[in-house]
């Protein structure tokens, strides 16, 4: 399968017909999708984890049914999108929603997945609050401080450690869900595994080449994330 005349005859064709261009393009734009999806995915997952725990002000009025209409518009959001593949929301994104703007598929690409996320990452930060014990949120009204300023310096902190070890999985995942981008055409690792698959006929190599990078890329970011988790727990 790995014959010597194989490989050497894809490595020719890798090199003279600049195939690591290729690659270099694919993993460029797989870490970019994964950037713009933890970044917008980690900041709608807060605000839909925010919403979902809010208090509902005991009073009616107003104020109160804008909590509930919110408290509804973000449990059919994370239902809808965690009870449906991705590729179909990708697919939808791209050929219903934002097919007439003609944006970067990157663009739409990186969106999908932050919309995704975001609902599976809501869950996590929510449980990764209500972990924690609601006498700490008593502790700081009683001090004086504001629902806000209790969740940001007090419940918040300690929470980060508690959902810390389930949002790697997340980014690791987010990482290995880019590969499904070619479906709107997109460049990542996997569509440059087929190009060189389509034009050496060459399945092996090019497969495993791509399987070592993303290996590579998880075991990086996994290795970063247990050392930020390592200084939390010792405090620092």
């Amino acid at each position: 399968m790995f014959s010597i005349e194989r490989t050497q005859a894809f490595f020719q064709v890798f090199i003279d017909g600049k195939f690591y261009l290729t690659v270099l393009d694919g993993i460029y734009n797989t870490l970019l999708l994964t950037f713009i999806a933890t970044s917008i995915g980690l900041l709608i997952g807060l605000v839909v984890a925010l919403i979902q725990i809010a208090e509902v002000p005991e009073k009616k009025g107003a104020s109160t049914f804008f909590t509930k209409l919110l408290k509804l518009i973000a449990k059919i959001y994370v239902d809808i999108i965690r009870g449906t593949p991705v590729v179909v929301q990708i697919s939808f994104l791209w050929l219903v929603v934002l097919g007439p703007l003609d944006l970067p598929r990157v663009l739409v690409g990186g969106l999908a997945f932050a919309i995704n996320s975001g609902a599976y990452m809501s869950e996590v930060i929510r449980g990764g609050i209500e972990s924690i014990d609601k006498g700490q949120m008593e502790a700081g009204r009683s001090l004086g401080l504001s629902y806000k300023q209790t969740m940001q310096f007090i419940i918040l902190p300690q929470a980060i450690k508690q959902m810390l070890p389930a949002l790697v999985n997340e980014f690791i995942n987010l990482i290995k869900e880019t590969a499904i981008i070619g479906f709107i055409g997109g460049m990542d690792l996997m569509k440059a595994a087929n190009i060189m698959i389509g034009t050496t006929y060459n399945y092996e190599i090019p497969l495993l080449m791509v399987a070592i990078i993303y290996l590579a890329m998880t075991m990086v970011l996994t290795r970063f994330m247990r050392v930020i988790e390592k200084n939390l727990s010792n405090g620092k």
